[in-house]
């Protein structure tokens, strides 16, 4: 999970650049349209391409030491990225402009092969995920007033559940799938971003600014891994 606890002043600064350097960047290779937008589909990427794919960034996450055991695979018949984590916490983030007025769909493809054991999110000792798709409304100071969406299957926490992060306050995390059933297979998922957002924050969401992915097992330190494909948000 993205973890945005008070860092040191430096960390912070870091955070902080990171985050208007990814707001100020040029939407290149999204897709922008009034009926959707293409996130990713990994298409652009040559297969076999190892760490952080091009056109993402690395998402200052303060003590994560990440390893970003990533790689664009065709797997399936699919073109995918491999996301895997052994006790590191790696997020790459891309930077959007989505109105959820026009376009609350979201939808992506993913397929967990392993989850962390003993991991749940509702505890700050075990709070870990496999791979987790999460939407960012970056707000000054990123660090107490950012607000995120972290679409999660979780190894304990049960589905359909909304549980904030014991750790970060900036982090809800909405329980899209929970244990073993389903592994290995993939699954398409769609979620009102719009929607969500009023159920947690009670109020309309300002356009997205930021999609962020994200694999965690610094806290158990089992391995997880998993297969995500195309991400897009659409009107319905």
């Amino acid at each position: 999970m993205i973890e945005t606890s008070r860092p040191p002043a430096l960390t912070r600064r870091a955070f902080v650049a990171t985050a208007g350097m990814l707001l100020s960047s040029r939407l290149s290779g999204i897709a922008l349209a009034a009926e959707g937008a293409v996130v990713e589909d990994w298409r652009g990427h040559p297969r076999g391409a190892r760490g952080i794919p091009a056109g993402w960034e690395p998402y200052p996450t303060p003590g994560a030491h990440p390893a970003y055991d990533f790689a664009v695979v065709d797997v399936d018949g699919r073109r995918a990225l491999h996301l895997k984590s052994h006790g590191d916490r790696s997020t790459i983030a891309r930077a959007v402009d989505i109105d959820l007025r026009v376009t609350p769909i979201l939808e992506w493809s993913w397929k967990t092969v392993r989850l962390p054991v003993g991991a749940d999110v509702r505890r700050s000792a075990t709070s870990d995920l496999a791979a987790h798709l999460l939407v960012v409304w970056p707000r000054p100071p990123q660090v107490i007033r950012s607000r995120i969406l972290a679409y999660a299957w979780d190894t304990t926490a049960p589905a359909n559940t909304i549980e904030r992060s014991q750790k970060t306050p900036t982090v809800t995390f909405v329980i899209v799938r929970s244990g073993a059933a389903n592994l290995a297979r993939w699954l398409t998922e769609r979620r009102n971003v719009y929607a969500d957002y009023r159920a947690v924050y009670g109020d309309d969401p300002e356009p997205v600014r930021v999609v962020a992915l994200s694999i965690d097992t610094n806290d158990t330190r089992a391995p997880a891994e998993a297969f995500v494909g195309p991400i897009t948000f659409s009107k319905s």
